[in-house]
């Protein structure tokens, strides 16, 4: 199918000013980001082509505090699309949960006890990598989303289930905080959009 990208940056900016507030905008200067992500939740292959995006593999989306990564997350989900069918859920959140129940959380976001139909993991947006603590579980060192997201990379390998990231952090301090292992598996599991250091904080 081809699509009219101006009539649905058009529809996205209506549904952003429904359910954002009036004052949403999508600036000039991040339409090759809209675009990017359009052509991935439509499986618009032809602009995928161009834009050398791989439909296999999931977002990771970056950029600065405020820029609006999630928001832009939210609104695709709103998208008539087959792609929409991700939860959403906070890194923060995670590690709290891993705190209180310990590593029965590891499976449950990996491969385990959260399945759409029983047999197959769901798609994940794990939004804000890099804002949750360090964690512990009495007493023990466990970096959760390094677990995850590692397992997450195996399952994605052999099944072709996809996983989203927001994150603040560039290449650099993925691996620092996550280690190499994980960010060359990134590699392969991510399509990487970003926005420019300079985009505003849209929280202001």
């Amino acid at each position: 199918m081809s699509y009219d990208y101006r009539e649905v940056v058009m529809w996205l900016r209506k549904c952003g000013r429904k359910h954002l507030g009036k004052n949403f905008v999508i600036p000039e200067n991040e339409k090759g980001i809209i675009f990017g992500m359009l052509a991935w939740f439509l499986q618009d292959e032809l602009i995928a082509k161009e834009m050398n995006i791989d439909l296999r593999k999931g977002i990771m989306l970056s950029g600065p505090i405020g820029c609006g990564k999630t928001t832009l997350f939210k609104l695709m989900g709103k998208i008539p699309s087959k792609r929409k069918n991700f939860m959403m859920t906070s890194t923060r959140q995670i590690v709290s949960e891993f705190m209180q129940s310990g590593y029965e959380i590891l499976e449950k976001y990996s491969r385990g006890s959260l399945y759409n139909d029983h047999r197959t993991p769901k798609n994940y947006c794990f939004d804000d990598l890099g804002s949750e603590s360090a964690s512990k579980y009495f007493g023990n060192d466990c970096n959760v989303m390094a677990e995850i997201l590692l397992t997450r990379y195996d399952i994605f390998k052999e099944k072709g289930i996809l996983t989203h990231l927001t994150t603040n952090l560039t290449a650099t301090e993925i691996e620092e905080i996550y280690g190499n292992r994980l960010r060359s598996r990134m590699r392969e599991m991510f399509n990487l959009f970003g926005y420019d250091e300079s985009s505003g904080d849209k929280r202001r």
